[in-house]
């Protein structure tokens, strides 16, 4: 069970701007690490993106500086409040990730950051039958988020952050393959690649 700093962390911008970029010194950077899941795509300046749990925009940033279409999406009104002051270029919806209000086969990019460990595990069935029907036919879905260390060294500072500011949801990620259930929704091709000591996981699976 997370601790009083997780409710401050997601009340209080400058905090969870704080650990946020403390986090990501592990992989060089705040800079480098919204854009892990980036590397290697084609991104057009038409071409339809979608940021799934957006949060306040901080990957969103990174998007609209290669397309001209990209959509934030999250279930948190203050989120999105944020989201549109900080990225005013991008459009934004408020709506569930496992239920979202979008035609089938609309987007080219379907991307999320440091979001999934936050669902139950049906919820994160739902969400990526979601995302598989929103992709057009080709389309790619990319994500970063938590992954058990394959470095014991990395142990100790992973279970603090856990206990600290996450929820059991984070701790049941860690045992979740998202590559097979990615495969068995569908998805073909899902590349997996570790940083951090193994703690982080960035995936690029396509339709």
């Amino acid at each position: 069970m997370a601790t009083i700093l997780r409710d401050w962390s997601y009340r209080y911008q400058w905090l969870y701007d704080g650990i946020s970029r403390l986090a990501a010194l592990s992989v060089g950077g705040e800079a480098r690490f919204r854009q892990l899941a980036l590397q290697g795509l084609t991104i057009h300046s038409d071409s339809q993106v979608l940021d799934l749990c957006c949060g306040s925009g901080q990957t969103t940033e990174f998007l609209v500086k290669t397309s001209q279409n990209v959509t934030g999406l999250d279930a948190s009104p203050k989120s999105l409040q944020r989201a549109r002051l900080n990225v005013p270029e991008a459009s934004y919806i408020e709506a569930f990730a496992e239920k979202m209000p979008f035609a089938d086969n609309l987007f080219d990019v379907v991307h999320t950051s440091v979001a999934l460990h936050e669902m139950q595990p049906q919820q994160l069935r739902k969400i990526i039958n979601e995302v598989y029907r929103v992709l057009k036919p080709g389309g790619v879905f990319t994500l970063v988020d938590f992954h058990a260390p394959t470095n014991p060294i990395f142990w100790p500072g992973v279970s603090v952050f856990l206990l600290l500011f996450e929820t059991e949801t984070a701790w049941e990620l860690l045992k979740t393959d998202l590559v097979e259930l990615l495969a068995k929704t569908g998805f073909k091709a899902s590349k997996s690649t570790l940083y951090a000591g193994g703690s982080l996981q960035v995936i690029q699976a396509n339709k």
